[in-house]
């Protein structure tokens, strides 16, 4: 017999936490707990002084067996972050309304995510991404049902994870990187022999950290 979760009380939650969020609000290094001030200073100095702005989706499906979240591995061939796990999204772009719009769109392009099926939750703070983007990630509920089309050439892949175990602090692993000759301590999050690490990871971290602090 399947089973089946209540994902109401959980979704309530996020939405509580997320309401009247506004997108664009100061950036900030969310996963660098960690972190000295001289290292969040040095990553700060290797960031353009005016970043790009980006928007990514961070959607989450709504399954029977409780809410999953949605992503992406990008292509092995493309120039930058091939073959990694990442939100859909991409450069807000001057026809876009805002970051929602422009999560919408780089979703409908990239997966065929249909915006019929999705719902805004509200929005993380910004994220500054050592790729020189300052990212809105716009959380949304998705709707069961839809058909995706991956775009071959930015997309490999997509899969699901439980939010509940993105979620655990036990599956939030430190992770040395090398940035400028410095190491700085980040975080990944492995599930079923992928790794979801870098700001992806920082963002689901992210609302993690917000979950926590705003449980019953």
């Amino acid at each position: 017999m399947p089973h089946f979760i209540d994902t109401a009380p959980l979704r309530a939650r996020i939405e509580a936490l997320l309401r009247d969020t506004a997108p664009g609000r100061d950036p900030e290094f969310p996963y660098a707990a960690q972190f000295s001030s001289d290292q969040i200073e040095l990553l700060r100095k290797l960031l353009p002084e005016h970043p790009a702005r980006a928007a990514v989706l961070v959607p989450l499906v709504e399954r029977p067996a409780g809410l999953q979240v949605l992503l992406t591995q990008r292509a092995s061939h493309l120039k930058h972050h091939a073959g990694q796990i990442s939100f859909p999204g991409g450069r807000i772009e001057p026809a876009d309304a805002g970051p929602w719009e422009a999560a919408l769109r780089e979703a409908q392009e990239e997966i065929g995510l249909e915006p019929g099926y999705v719902t805004r939750a509200g929005y993380l703070q910004d994220h500054l991404v050592i790729s020189g983007f300052r990212v809105t990630p716009a959380v949304a509920f998705v709707r069961p049902g839809f058909d995706l089309r991956l775009d071959r050439t930015e997309v490999e892949d997509v899969f699901e994870v439980p939010l509940e175990f993105v979620l655990d602090p036990r599956n939030h692993l430190p992770r040395d990187r090398s940035v400028a000759g410095h190491t700085i301590v980040t975080h990944e999050i492995p599930y079923e022999g992928r790794h979801i690490w870098g700001a992806t990871a920082s963002m689901l971290i992210t609302l993690a950290g917000l979950l926590r602090g705003a449980a019953p």
